[in-house]
């Protein structure tokens, strides 16, 4: 079926063992109905089919047979997926945003009830707002990529690619950096409960390495400018009503971990004075 998607996410690049880097990405169609499509190696598009969020894109899409979550749909026809128009402006404090998703996809407030209805299927995308930011939390990661998923990679991507040269290959097998950071919001809910989320934003990851660049290479300062962004500008600032996208990852999902969720969005809209009745 051919739907619009409006792409309210898009996640920094992982390694897949079956796409090589794959990009999480998701919106919601026309109606506020959540999609999750696949598969995509976003950099590997076309330039006229590279989506930015909060564009409206046109793709030929079904169910997913071999991911259950019930938002998971993959792309039929991946030259069916079309751009249209621009992404939507930030003009008048989000306003156009606010009218197709804001106003149309529910606000969660309880994580508790977003567990259980992940470990039920019956849902793993979530746009959900914390009643309380406790804190931004940087942990320092593996730097490089697991050298064994690389090379089982590769060897799979040759051997299903035999008629390819190896540039056309060694361009496909071309992976993004990997984060040497990972950075999570510590959150509590309506009730009370409270959660330590990593963020997996695309905006995240190339913020840390356009600050890294102007810095020179220094990365405390890369760091600091990453948590002035994220945590002195959209949460104590005030200029804010800042939510984020939740969403499963599929082996937490499947395995009904504790918490299966991850932040694969930060939605940081402009926060709208309240107006004096006086």
């Amino acid at each position: 079926m051919i739907e619009r998607i409006l792409i309210t996410v898009k996640t920094y690049p992982t390694l897949s063992s079956k796409y090589a880097e794959l990009v999480c990405t998701a919106g919601v169609n026309d109606h506020g109905d959540w999609r999750r499509i696949y598969p995509v190696c976003f950099r590997q598009l076309q330039d006229d089919s590279q989506y930015q969020k909060y564009q409206w894109i046109e793709a030929d899409i079904e169910k997913s047979t071999t991911d259950r979550r019930p938002e998971s749909f993959k792309i039929v026809n991946p030259n069916s997926l079309r751009l249209i128009g621009n992404p939507l402006s930030t003009a008048h404090k989000w306003d156009a945003r606010k009218d197709v998703f804001q106003s149309k996809v529910a606000l969660e407030l309880d994580l508790a009830k977003l567990f259980a209805r992940a470990h039920a299927n019956e849902q793993s995308l979530a746009h959900f707002q914390p009643t309380k930011w406790l804190g931004f939390v940087v942990e320092q990661v593996e730097r490089e990529w697991d050298a064994k998923k690389l090379a089982l990679l590769e060897a799979e991507r040759k051997q299903q690619d035999l008629f390819k040269d190896e540039k056309t290959l060694e361009e496909e097998l071309k992976l993004v950096k990997k984060l040497p950071y990972k950075f999570s919001y510590r959150i509590r809910d309506a009730k009370g409960k409270e959660s330590k989320m990593m963020i997996e934003d695309w905006e995240i990851g190339a913020l840390y390495w356009n600050c890294l660049k102007r810095a020179h290479g220094d990365e405390d300062v890369a760091v600091q400018k990453v948590r002035e962004k994220y945590w002195d500008s959209f949460v104590k600032s005030g200029r804010y009503d800042l939510s984020i996208v939740l969403g499963t990852t599929l082996q937490h999902h499947n395995k009904r971990a504790p918490n299966p969720y991850v932040i694969i969005s930060v939605v940081p809209t402009p926060h709208e004075p309240q107006m004096s009745l006086l």
